[in-house]
């Protein structure tokens, strides 16, 4: 019943990409069984060709939208159920390890949404990396995803390490047993986007990474 109610949900968002994983993997998993992912497009699908950093914010706060709207509607279904359930955050809470309780991205990638790309983000073949992830913890059981294993990207291409300005892109092809620090030198690409805070009142919303991708154009 809980999974049907969640599927009807993502019925009224038919281009959002969503699955379901366990967590056995996770800290959380004593608490929880499960982990609902879902993925919401980005407002406006940026190529190189259109891209601006103001665009691209934009985008994200389009889908942060979205996304809000969803994890409502799951929220109050989930009470009315009895059901229990945990939102994590989306980001780190410090800048030193840069480490989130949870990882969207490796959840996203058990539940079958997609792979990370060189550029160290998760790949849906319909959108590319173009995408804001959000994960809910529940626990119950589900229908789970096919766990992605490798990388699709395919070996010659390396559009998003070439146009990174800050050259952070190891040219690395990802796979399940990968570490970040394998694939992108995280620190200084933190180091570079928070120049903007200054300017900005936030971070460099960047994405060059991700409108070169050539998947979801």
């Amino acid at each position: 019943m809980i999974e049907k109610n969640i599927r009807n949900i993502f019925l009224e968002y038919p281009e959002v990409i969503y699955g379901f994983t366990n967590i056995a993997y996770s800290e959380y998993a004593n608490r929880y069984k499960s982990a609902l992912v879902f993925a919401v497009p980005y407002g406006e699908q940026l190529t190189i060709e259109t891209y601006s950093e103001e665009k691209f914010e934009k985008g994200i706060q389009a889908a942060k939208k979205v996304l809000e709207e969803i994890l409502s509607l799951l929220q109050k279904m989930l009470d009315e159920y009895k059901v229990k359930y945990y939102i994590p955050p989306v980001a780190q809470n410090n800048e030193v390890d840069l480490i989130a309780p949870f990882s969207f991205k490796f959840a996203a990638v058990n539940a079958g949404l997609g792979w990370i790309g060189k550029n160290d983000v998760v790949i849906t073949k319909k959108y590319g990396p173009r995408v804001r992830l959000s994960v809910i913890l529940i626990d119950e059981q589900f229908v789970y995803g096919k766990k992605i294993l490798k990388s699709n990207c395919p070996e010659n291409c390396k559009k998003c390490v070439d146009v990174c300005p800050y050259k952070a892109l190891y040219d690395v092809q990802w796979n399940i047993n990968s570490l970040r620090s394998d694939i992108i030198d995280y620190r200084l690409c933190n180091e570079k986007r928070s120049l903007y805070i200054k300017s900005h009142g936030r971070k460099s919303a960047c994405g060059l990474c991700m409108v070169a991708c050539p998947f979801g154009t």
